[in-house]
């Protein structure tokens, strides 16, 4: 815009210096043909005006083509960051509240479930509680870390806690049942998995640690009863 102003006032001022050479070197022009040619002149500056208004249009619309895509995706890509962000914590709320809502109860009922079979069954002697337990079993004393003919056995309980313990080969199958009695899961309520490929353990009388398969340090999952079994 400021080109073209002074574009225009360049040609304005030059216009009376034009006329006064046209007068000088043509004696015989008159007035109507001054006026004639002034006309004309402005005509021409008038077209050119409207040419440069168009060029500088043509010329700004141009760069603009190329300037405001790049602006609209910056736009678009901060407004998909903001819905993300808005859909990621619609998600978090909603999974909070499916927490607090259906996942709370449901745990808490299960266990009050478990405690009214457990004290079905066991009477008041036991308390469910993280403190010692009542009645628990007696376990072999731990054989050394340099004996023979001795494995480590590790349980994965529902709590998130790996207690380990040595015993030798030949203890009584039992004795691992009696080992998790002691750490507060007794077998009413609780049962020994192993962990690949995830079976229930199988315990019959008589039968040692080696001859239920556990010859190597092993670890196996604590896991609740189904209630319904």
């Amino acid at each position: 815009m400021a080109s073209r102003g002074v574009v225009g006032i360049f040609l304005l001022s030059a216009l009376p210096l034009l006329c006064l050479e046209l007068r000088r070197g043509i004696p015989d022009l008159g007035i109507k043909d001054i006026i004639l040619l002034c006309g004309r002149i402005l005509l021409l500056l008038a077209l050119l005006t409207l040419i440069i208004s168009v060029t500088t249009s043509w010329l700004n619309s141009f760069k603009s083509s190329h300037v405001y895509p790049k602006e609209e995706e910056e736009k678009n890509e901060k407004r998909q960051k903001l819905v993300r962000k808005k859909q990621q914590e619609a998600q978090g709320e909603k999974a909070s509240r499916y927490i607090e809502n259906v996942l709370k109860p449901h745990q808490e009922m299960k266990l009050k479930k478990l405690e009214e079979r457990f004290y079905q069954m066991m009477g008041e002697t036991w308390k469910l509680s993280n403190g010692h337990k009542l009645g628990v079993p007696d376990l072999p004393e731990e054989p050394p870390e340099t004996a023979e003919e001795v494995v480590t056995v590790a349980l994965r309980c529902p709590s998130g806690s790996i207690p380990r313990r040595r015993f030798f080969k030949s203890y009584s199958s039992q004795v691992l049942f009696d080992w998790m009695t002691k750490i507060g899961y007794h077998t009413s309520l609780y049962s020994l998995f192993t962990s690949f490929p995830r079976r229930p353990l199988e315990v019959e009388g008589g039968w040692s640690l080696q001859d239920i398969g556990i010859t190597v340090d092993t670890v196996l999952n604590v896991e609740e009863k189904d209630p319904s079994n």
